[in-house]
């Protein structure tokens, strides 16, 4: 194999890993967005509130806001959690 084909290979191989790194980082910044976290706190209270009415709930719209506070609330917090559990899990190595 000449030297010329090694180093295009090469190249393609750094182009191939710079992509897939790009599209890791765009999914992981989509992961932790405030947009997603919200937008599926919304879509939690709108069916939680649908569910709770159609079984009859008398306080339907208040009571749905009980997991949607719980996801947001969780997701602000799995953060902290998780350095945690990463710091004291390294400790133990």
């Amino acid at each position: 194999m000449k030297k010329e084909e090694q180093i295009q290979q090469l190249e393609e191989r750094i182009k191939t890993i710079e992509e897939r790194n790009r599209r890791v980082e765009a999914d992981k910044a989509w992961e932790t967005s405030t947009f997603r976290i919200s937008s599926i706190t919304v879509i939690t209270y709108v069916v939680a509130a649908v569910v709770l009415y159609f079984i009859g709930v008398e306080d339907f719209l208040l009571s749905a806001l009980i997991p949607a506070a719980g996801y947001f609330l969780s997701m602000r917090t799995l953060p902290g959690i998780k350095k945690w559990w990463i710091e004291k899990s390294a400790g133990n190595e």
